[in-house]
């Protein structure tokens, strides 16, 4: 950091909506630096998320396999979804687990809150950890969702990780954290 540059948050001094979405919105800002420069910024607005590392009574944890047309690839994550309006994040990853993979959970444990891509995008993901599955009906998701349930040993996660065929990021970070703490959550 130079000396004329201190630490203080940049002034937003325009923005205009570029592009609005169903649920994303994308703008330009012009902001002013500490230093007097100004210059661009483009943000992507997201309504905020959730995901859940579930375990299974057996110690396996719960992946969903689905499609992800950005990617052009199917991708294995834990299963998340986006707030919707009005709905705090619990409400919202318990309604996601069932919708997503058919169950519920008895006991719900809220671990981080983290942001996705902080240089473009103001989204926060809740992150919660959920033992005590019961199942209530059968995987799938909603009319737009071919999801395939993918339970799995955390050794096998692990491994999956390292090869390089667990990509989400999102889940290797909800892995990490239930990995690291696992005594304190288990």
């Amino acid at each position: 950091m130079t000396e004329n540059m201190a630490l203080q948050p940049e002034t937003t001094l325009a923005s205009r909506v570029c592009h609005e979405g169903v649920f994303l919105t994308v703008r330009h800002d012009t902001v002013r630096l500490a230093n007097g420069l100004e210059r661009g910024r483009d943000v992507v607005e997201h309504p905020g998320g959730v995901m859940v590392v579930p375990r299974l009574d057996d110690g396996r944890l719960l992946l969903i396999r689905q499609y992800r047309y950005a990617l052009g690839d199917f991708l294995l994550e834990f299963p998340a979804g986006k707030i919707e309006p009005g709905e705090a994040p619990l409400q919202t990853i318990q309604r996601e687990l069932e919708e997503e993979t058919g169950y519920a959970a008895d006991h719900w444990q809220p671990l981080t809150k983290m942001a996705t891509a902080p240089g473009f995008c103001n989204e926060w993901i809740h992150v919660f950890y959920a033992h005590g599955l019961r199942q209530l009906a059968e995987a799938g998701g909603l009319e737009d969702e071919a999801i395939e349930l993918v339970p799995m040993h955390p050794e096998a996660i692990q491994a999956a990780i390292v090869e390089g065929r667990l990509t989400d990021a999102k889940t290797i970070c909800g892995f990490a954290l239930v990995a690291g703490m696992q005594g304190a959550i288990v």
